[in-house]
């Protein structure tokens, strides 16, 4: 099974809160490429056309060890892209790096402490799944990146609204 996670926040003036996140998974037997694109780009829009977001930022690919998994990676980054620009929204690109920086605090962090800190601070229940937190995490980096941007008078200025 292969999974590509998905997390919304609100940003309301620099605070930021939890909407929803989840996962959209494509099995063994969505085996072609295409049809594992389309499963991603619908489960997307769906979640695009529900929660109505201002804009979308995503993990940028690094080149794993395994060529294979960089491949797919990619192409499920292609199918969320393609879903938002199909919704008009602009898309943010940010690194691992970049997003456990500003998340955790180092830019190493492992996937748990990932975890931890999502929870904290959006005041969840429990620990998000891995592929729930890295994206409510991406978005959370997307919130502060442009909250600090906004602060210098350069870059999107997102003062409220949501990112998926």
């Amino acid at each position: 099974m292969r999974v590509t996670g998905y997390g919304v926040i609100s940003n309301s003036s620099g605070i930021i809160s939890y909407e929803a996140s989840g996962v959209i998974k494509t099995t063994n037997q969505d085996s072609d490429l295409a049809s594992r694109i389309k499963i991603i780009l619908l489960g997307l829009d769906e979640v695009i056309c529900k929660f109505k977001p201002n804009c979308v930022a995503i993990e940028k690919v690094f080149v794993n060890i395994n060529p294979q998994s960089t491949l797919l990676l990619g192409q499920a980054r292609g199918a969320a892209i393609s879903a938002a620009v199909l919704q008009n929204l602009d898309v943010f690109e940010y690194t691992a790096l970049q997003v456990k920086k500003s998340v955790v605090g180092m830019g190493h962090a492992s996937k748990s402490q990932v975890q931890i800190m999502v929870q904290k601070l959006l005041s969840l229940p429990s620990i998000p799944s891995s592929d729930s937190a890295d994206a409510l995490a991406c978005s959370i980096c997307h919130a502060n990146i442009s909250g600090s941007l906004a602060k210098f008078g350069t870059g999107n200025r997102m003062k409220s609204g949501r990112i998926i």
